[in-house]
């Protein structure tokens, strides 16, 4: 599939593709990082990659009613999904190892919902956003990022899923491009070895 939005572009001048030595969430290293925050703080930039998103969404048949991000990181990413799409936002927030839906927010029986994050790397908080979801008796018709980490196989990648991939195999996973970074385990780190020090750039630091 051609893609419709050049997102990398977009990551690169909102300097939002970082270069260095970064701790993952995993426990990982990393030299490169995706840090999405800074791309969508501009609304702007934000619809236009979340515009195309949708259209590809569209083109796949995929009927939704609401759109439910995992907070905090994908809130942004999910409302402005749910504007390009032109239906309800909601999110799930943490709850023992677990999420919930609070401040009101409802889900109908058989409400067909899309799980939207900014990054998705193995799908663990999208996973857990989805049983949440499905409890209270929605549908997740489909999951979604602006950026795919490499880990799960999107709709249009030749790339297959590897095996830390927590999303189901038979939801489609939609996002605009791959991301794929090397990784170290800090024991194997090149970076390590030559006495530079991680940094947690995300909204865990």
């Amino acid at each position: 599939m051609q893609k419709s939005y050049d997102v990398e572009k977009a990551y690169k001048e909102a300097n939002a593709l970082l270069e260095g030595h970064f701790l993952l969430a995993s426990g990982n290293h990393s030299n490169r990082y995706l840090q999405s925050a800074k791309v969508l703080e501009y609304p702007k930039k934000a619809s236009l990659l979340t515009d195309a998103l949708a259209e590809m969404i569209r083109s796949h048949g995929i009927e939704v009613d609401t759109v439910c991000a995992p907070a905090l990181g994908g809130v942004l990413a999910g409302y402005e999904l749910a504007r390009s799409l032109d239906v309800r936002s909601i999110f799930v927030e943490k709850k023992e190892g677990g999420m919930e839906l609070r401040r009101g927010f409802e889900v109908a029986k058989g409400e067909k919902i899309i799980i939207c994050e900014d990054i998705i790397t193995t799908g663990g908080s999208a996973l857990k956003a989805a049983k949440a979801i499905e409890a209270l008796g929605g549908e997740v018709v489909a999951f979604a990022s602006l950026a795919n980490r490499g880990f799960c196989k999107r709709v249009g990648s030749d790339s297959e899923a590897k095996e830390e991939c927590s999303l189901p195999n038979d939801v489609p996973f939609f996002a605009l491009d791959d991301f794929t970074f090397e990784m170290f385990t800090p024991e194997e780190c090149p970076m390590c070895k030559e006495g530079s020090t991680a940094i947690k750039p995300g909204s865990k630091g």
